[in-house]
C-alpha cells in the first residue's frame, strides 16, 4: 500500500513537471509572438522615417509636393512581401497619392483603429508614436498639397507665366548691390548684380500661402481636397508568420520531448517499483523457504522416527497372528494391522524420499542398460497385468546420477503400469536432439487431461486410489536436478507421454 501510494504520488509529480513545462512553451509562444509583432512595427518605424525624408526632399515650392514624383519616390520603397502599399490621405481619408496594392476602395474600408493586424498584413494609420520625422511633416496649420503635374503647371489669367499655387516671397532684407536691392526673377530666384554689402544667413524655403486671385474659400477647399493630413501604410506578415510556425514547431518538438521523458520516467519508476516489490516478495520467499526446509527437516525426522514404532507394531501383529490356539478373527484382524502398517509405512517411505536433498553425482549411464534394469525390477506387475513393454530408440549414453535417473524411470513406468489396463501397452523410446537426448515413457491408458497435465507433478496429487501422490513430485525433482525438463504430453490415439528433454550426451 505504501508503495502504491508513493507511486501515485511519483506520477502525479511527473504529470505536473509536464503541465508546467507545456505552460512555460506556450508563454515563450505568446513572447516570441509579441516580439515578432514588435520587431514588424519597429520596420514601420523605419519606414516612416524614410517616408518623411522623401516628403522633404520632394518638396519644391514650399508645401508643395508632385504627386507624380513622390508616388515614383514612394514606390522604390516598396517590396514584395514586406511592404505592400503606402498611401497619403487627406482630412477626409481620401487618399492623394498612394502606391502599392492600395486602391482608393481599400481606403475607404480602412477606418477605426491605427493598427490592423489581418491575416496576411498589417494595416497602420497615424503612426503618431512611431517618431516625429512624419507627423512634423504632415501635421500643423500648414500641411503638405499634393498636386499633378496638370494642376501644378495651371496659371492665372491676371498674370501670364506665373504659377498660380505660388505666391514669391520678397527678396531677403539687407541684401543689396552696388545699384540697389537685388532683383528676382518670376521664381523668387535672387539675381545678384554686384558684391552684397550685407549677406545674413540664408532663409529657409518659402512656406506655403493662399495665392494672390485665390479666394479664401478655394485656398480652403484644395487644401482640405489634396492637403495631406495623415499617412497609412501595409506591410506583409509573412515574416511574424514564418517566425511563428517556426517557434511552434520548437515549442512542440520541446513539448514532446518533454512528454516523452515524463513517459519514460514513468516506466523506469514502474519498472523500479516491480523490481523493488519483487525483491520483497523474493526476501519473503526466501524466508518461507528457510522456514519450511526447517519443517520439512523436522517432518523428515519425524518420519523417520515413526517408522521404527511402526514396524515394532506389525511385527508384534504377525506374532499374534502366528501364535497357536489364535482365532480366525484374531488372525484376519492382525492381518489388517500388516496391511494399514505396511500402507503407512510405504507413504512414510516416499516422503522421506521426497525431502531428502538430491545431491547429483554424474556418471557416463548407457540409456539401454538402465531401461533394460527397470524392465526387471517391473517384471512381476508386468506379467500379473499382461502388459507389454518395449524399448526402442538409439544406444545413446548420457551424463547422469545412476540411481537418481533409475529411480524416476522406475517411478515413471510404476504410474504407467497403474495407468493402463490388462493387456495395455507400454513403451519407452530414446532419441537424439541435436547436442541433447530424450526419453520418451508412452502408454496407452486414459491418458491425463490438459487442466490437470501441470498439476499431477504437485505433491500428494494423485488420480489413482492406492497411489501416496509423490511418485512423480519425486520424479519432477530428479529431472529438475539434473537440469532437465519433463512434461505431460496427449499420446495418439489414447494415453499418455511424459518426456525428458535436454538430456546432456557423454562425450
Amino acid at each position: 500500500m505504501e508503495l502504491k501510494r508513493r507511486s501515485i504520488l511519483i506520477y502525479g509529480l511527473l504529470l505536473g513537471v509536464w503541465a508546467v513545462v507545456a505552460a512555460w512553451q506556450v508563454a515563450e509562444h505568446a513572447r516570441v509572438r509579441e516580439a515578432a509583432h514588435a520587431e514588424l512595427i519597429y520596420r514601420a518605424k523605419d519606414i516612416s522615417t524614410t517616408l518623411g525624408i522623401v516628403l522633404r526632399s520632394q518638396r519644391r515650392f514650399g508645401g508643395v509636393v508632385s504627386k507624380e514624383r513622390l508616388e515614383s519616390a514612394l514606390n522604390d520603397l516598396i517590396r514584395p512581401g514586406e511592404l505592400n502599399g503606402i498611401a497619403l490621405l487627406n482630412a477626409a481619408g481620401d487618399g492623394v497619392a498612394s502606391v502599392g496594392s492600395l486602391t482608393n476602395a481599400l481606403l475607404k474600408e480602412v477606418t477605426g483603429p491605427t493598427e490592423r493586424w489581418d491575416e496576411q498584413a498589417v494595416t497602420l494609420m497615424n503612426l503618431v508614436d512611431l517618431g516625429a520625422n512624419v507627423t512634423r511633416d504632415i501635421e500643423g496649420t500648414n500641411p503638405p498639397i499634393v498636386l499633378s503635374r496638370e494642376d501644378f503647371f495651371r496659371s492665372d489669367t491676371n498674370r501670364p507665366g506665373t504659377n498660380r499655387f505660388f505666391s514669391p516671397p520678397p527678396p531677403p532684407e539687407g541684401l543689396t548691390n552696388e545699384t540697389g536691392p537685388a532683383q528676382t526673377n518670376e521664381s523668387g530666384e535672387i539675381l545678384s548684380a554686384g558684391q552684397p554689402t550685407n549677406r545674413p544667413p540664408r532663409q529657409g524655403r518659402p512656406r506655403f500661402g493662399r495665392p494672390r486671385g485665390m479666394s479664401e474659400e478655394e485656398f480652403k477647399a484644395i487644401t482640405q481636397r489634396q492637403g495631406v493630413h495623415s499617412f497609412l501604410m501595409v506591410l506583409s506578415t509573412q515574416s511574424v508568420r514564418a517566425a511563428e510556425q517556426q517557434d511552434l514547431w520548437l515549442r512542440a518538438m520541446i513539448t514532446l520531448l518533454a512528454g516523452v521523458s515524463v513517459v519514460g520516467c514513468g516506466l523506469a519508476w514502474r519498472n523500479l517499483s516491480k523490481s523493488s516489490e519483487l525483491q520483497i516478495r523474493l526476501i519473503r520467499a526466501s524466508e518461507l523457504n528457510s522456514h519450511l526446509r526447517e519443517m520439512n527437516l523436522a517432518a523428515a525426522g519425524l518420519a523417520h522416527e515413526t517408522r521404527n514404532p511402526l514396524n515394532i507394531i506389525r511385527g508384534m501383529a504377525q506374532m499374534l497372528s502366528k501364535q497357536t490356539g489364535t482365532s480366525p478373527e484374531i488372525r484376519d484382524k492382525t492381518r489388517a494391522i500388516v496391511d494399514e502398517v505396511d500402507k503407512v509405512t510405504a507413504q512414510l517411505n516416499e516422503f522421506i524420499n521426497y525431502s531428502r536433498p538430491r545431491e547429483v553425482r554424474r556418471t557416463a549411464l548407457p540409456l539401454t542398460a538402465a531401461l533394460n534394469e527397470v524392465a526387471r525390477a517391473l517384471s512381476y506387475d508386468l506379467e500379473e497385468k499382461k502388459i507389454r513393454l518395449e524399448v526402442k530408440g538409439e544406444p545413446l549414453t548420457i551424463e547422469a546420477d545412476e540411481q537418481l535417473f533409475r529411480q524416476a524411470l522406475f517411478n515413471l513406468v510404476l504410474n504407467a503400469t497403474q495407468a493402463v489396463g490388462e493387456g495395455g501397452q507400454i513403451q519407452i523410446v530414446t532419441q537424439r536432439n541435436g547436442a541433447g537426448a530424450v526419453v520418451e515413457i508412452r502408454d496407452d491408458g486414459p491418458g491425463v487431461p490438459p487442466e490437470r497435465r501441470q498439476e499431477i507433478f504437485k505433491p500428494y496429487f494423485t488420480t489413482h486410489q492406492k497411489g501416496t501422490g509423490l511418485g512423480l513430485a519425486v520424479v519432477q525433482q530428479i529431472v529438475l536436478a539434473h537440469g532437465w525438463e519433463i512434461e505431460c504430453l496427449p499420446n495418439e490415439p489414447k494415453g499418455a507421454v511424459f518426456r525428458i528433454t535436454h538430456l546432456k550426451l557423454a562425450d
